[in-house]
């Protein structure tokens, strides 16, 4: 099992928990260790054979015990004892709003209701308004929830979730009584995948705010509403959730609105130690009750002894203890990047020239760009053929003429892996290249000693200079290829091959847990477009905000070279 499986095994525990009615505190214990296992930059296998599993955060001897019983027996039997006591078909009913464990428990135990279909049934038939607790208006907030699970994707990617985003806050910002509107939630601390939309407001007159925000045109549906908070369906199935506070009280809101709830417990105790209390309102001081105000977050955090966080690194992965230590990076910002290594051109599947892709990388304010179309072997791409390299150097050198010094364009190529690990050109192409990326797009579903090798065995070719995105995930669905991450970044370290973190909001992958590590190890990272047209060379915001949640600094990134250093670099790649 690895890393993933072992998590959603925790994660079902802790549903089940839930629902028979254990204490909180056991069920936090298994969605933390499930969560710290996902992030895991090293393999599961590896930590427990080097006997190092409960120095992972959230893993004490009991959670440690059972997740050496899954690697070694592939079954958990709490698992199976608790399939046994509950129904697991009532997790479905958990992925309804206003359905928590307690009311599934509820519809169970008292209706005989074991599964989503069952609810709408009971739900249709009027079964549930005599329920303790329910309604007929509780009854159709359940039909309705039910009707917006079936609408509603998942999780949405990056630049879906923020276009979303940036037309509300445009929407809010326009309000008379909103002095104050921004992007909080897992947006704000830019998750790999965003599932609903968090804002916070600032008012002095929550309730106009609220009535606006229900009379929008897009609200099909509100899930919830109260004095300072709404929370609404919109008609693509997203939800929406926007928290109002005066702005004296903004930073507060602000605070606590981003999270994560990790990040929030961690800083809530840490306030309590101190003798006060924090919420999404204010910081009280418990000795008199004293309120302090806070308009921003940095005055939440410097009231609590801390430098203000970075909303990317709030995951309570250690940024708390590194603000005491003062460990906190200087996390790398857009602006520090003076170079993109991996677009693609109309000579396979892009969609401008080589021109249109210089000039506008110069608008960006790049000093170096490398054109990267696909090698022939991904026959749906188009790619070029060793002639095809060769023309496409002259058209190159003709740009590179016209452009002069306001910008360098390295010829390169996106090679792609064949089965077998072998590279897609021959090695005397390679060398003509200025710089090779080698990719994973086919065959992913090797069983993972096999994949790994293929990578592994590409890694080592000397004429490779960066692995693009080396995990080759599809985000939100397709998971990455089973690989043995630390035999992979192992290799890198050993061939000073740079890892790529491809910026499309699809890939974000290298993911981030590795990239940290990557990091850690002194091994090189780069953070590309793969742009295939000009509007999609800003999709390094993207890239950046993935480098950030795993601690990069701009060190770590050879796009943030000067333009000396990379071809230096990149002269020290060739021999």
């Amino acid at each position: 099992m690895n890393n993933e499986q072992v998590a959603d095994v925790f994660d079902r525990v802790a549903d089940l928990l839930e629902i028979k009615g254990e204490i909180i505190y056991k069920t936090l214990a298994y969605r933390k260790a499930a969560d710290n296992l996902r992030n895991l930059p090293v393999d599961i296998q590896t930590t427990r054979d080097e006997k190092r599993l409960t120095e992972i955060p959230g893993v004490g001897k009991a959670i440690a015990d059972k997740i050496e019983e899954l690697l070694t027996t592939g079954k958990l039997k709490l698992l199976e004892k608790l399939e046994q006591e509950v129904p697991p078909s009532l997790i479905e009913l958990l992925e309804v709003p206003d359905v928590g464990p307690k009311k599934a428990a509820l519809f169970w135990k008292q209706a005989g209701i074991t599964n989503l279909a069952g609810l709408k049934s009971a739900a249709l038939n009027g079964l549930l308004r005599n329920l303790p607790g329910m309604g007929e208006k509780s009854e159709k907030r359940i039909l309705d929830g039910i009707e917006m699970v079936a609408r509603r994707s998942k999780r949405m990617v990056l630049d879906d979730a923020w276009t979303l985003g940036n037309q509300w806050l445009e929407w809010l910002r326009e309000l008379p009584d909103v002095k104050r509107a921004e992007a909080a939630g897992s947006l704000r601390r830019w998750r790999d995948t965003i599932g609903d939309l968090d804002f916070a407001v600032a008012s002095d007159n929550p309730a106009r705010v609220v009535e606006a925000i229900l009379q929008h045109p897009d609200v099909v549906n509100v899930l919830g509403r109260g004095e300072n908070k709404t929370s609404v369906e919109l008609k693509n199935g997203v939800a929406l959730q926007v928290w109002i506070q005066p702005t004296i009280n903004f930073g507060c809101l602000w605070q606590f609105t981003t999270g994560s709830k990790d990040h929030n417990v961690r800083v809530r105790e840490l306030a309590q130690r101190q003798g006060l209390s924090l919420s999404e309102q204010t910081l009280t001081r418990e000795s008199d009750g004293e309120r302090i105000s806070c308009e921003t977050e940095e005055q939440v955090y410097e009231a609590l002894g801390l430098r203000w966080i970075p909303p990317e690194l709030r995951e309570d992965r250690g940024e708390i203890e590194a603000v005491k230590h003062g460990d906190l990076p200087n996390l790398i910002q857009l602006e520090d990047m003076h170079a993109d290594f991996h677009m693609h051109s109309t000579w396979s599947d892009g969609r401008n020239t080589i021109e249109e892709m210089a000039l506008s990388a110069i608008q960006n304010g790049h000093k170096i760009i490398a054109i990267t179309d696909h090698s022939s072997g991904l026959g749906i791409a188009g790619g070029l053929r060793p002639d095809d390299i060769r023309m496409q150097r002259a058209e190159i050198d003709t740009v590179q003429q016209k452009l002069g010094e306001s910008i360098r364009i390295l010829q390169g190529a996106e090679v792609e892996i064949r089965a077998d690990g072998s590279l897609d050109y021959p090695d005397d192409v390679l060398a003509e290249l200025d710089i090779v990326i080698i990719s994973l797009h086919t065959s992913l579903r090797q069983p993972g000693e096999e994949i790994t090798a293929r990578l592994i065995k590409a890694m080592n070719n000397p004429h490779a200079d960066i692995v693009g995105h080396p995990s080759a995930r599809l985000l939100p669905n397709r998971e990455g290829a089973d690989l043995d991450w630390t035999a992979v970044l192992e290799t890198a370290q050993k061939t000073g091959i740079a890892l790529e973190i491809n910026a499309n909001p699809h890939r974000l992958d290298l993911p981030e847990a590795y990239a940290r590590r990557a990091a850690q190890m002194g091994i090189l990272l780069a953070i590309n477009s793969d742009a295939h047209r000009i509007g999609r060379l800003d999709n390094l915001v993207y890239g950046i905000s993935a480098a950030r949640r795993a601690w990069l600094q701009a060190g770590h990134v050879i796009n943030t070279w000067k333009p000396e250093k990379i071809m230096a670099w990149l002269h020290t790649r060739s021999g």
